[in-house]
């Protein structure tokens, strides 16, 4: 019998990094894929994907939803990403993702931020480069969904503003900082 090699399998949280042209480029890993009324993430402790819950409202994800490795929000997860792509993005797939801005918002409380970036690899959509590129409607979209998607849950979020993208770079350097704090020795 064949004896089979030893594999390491890392975690996504830990094992994947942020980039190398962090912050204005940063990797993500999809947890969510735009269009889907499953909240997904990743599993702390084991690094696999897991079903948190079906949204309790009929809303529908408007973007690719994940997170950026190796970095630490202040909610104590990895940082949030929105990807905008056109098309949806299957969950644990690493996106090379050009960042243009945050959302700033508060998710029964805490600050919740959700850096906005662009598929770099879909020519669809890889022109726009500023958060102001994107149409007006899409923010109006954002802030609906984000505001009511928890409403049955009897829980409360509140978008504050919408970001430009120095301001999202701040966060993302923030979050690599807070992460190497409570994970490097």
């Amino acid at each position: 019998m064949k004896k089979i090699p030893s594999l390491q399998v890392l975690h996504p949280w830990h094992g994947a990094t942020y980039g190398a042209d962090a912050p204005t480029q940063v990797n993500a890993l999809i947890e969510i894929p735009q269009g889907s009324r499953t909240k997904y993430e990743i599993d702390k402790e084991t690094g696999l994907l897991k079903l948190d819950r079906v949204i309790y409202s009929s809303f529908h994800y408007p973007v690719n939803y994940g997170f950026i490795p190796q970095t630490l929000g202040l909610d104590g997860d990895p940082l949030d990403i929105l990807v905008l792509c056109s098309q949806s993005i299957q969950a644990l797939c690493l996106v090379e993702a050009t960042v243009i801005g945050n959302m700033q918002m508060i998710d029964n409380g805490e600050e919740d931020d959700k850096i906005i970036a662009i598929a770099a690899n879909d020519p669809s959509v890889n022109h726009m480069r500023e958060i102001s590129d994107l149409p007006r409607h899409f923010f109006n979209e954002l802030k609906n969904y984000f505001e009511q998607y928890k409403v049955l849950e009897n829980k409360e979020v509140i978008i504050e503003d919408f970001q430009p993208r120095e301001t999202a770079y701040k966060i993302i350097g923030d979050a690599i900082d807070l992460y190497r704090e409570n994970f490097t020795h």
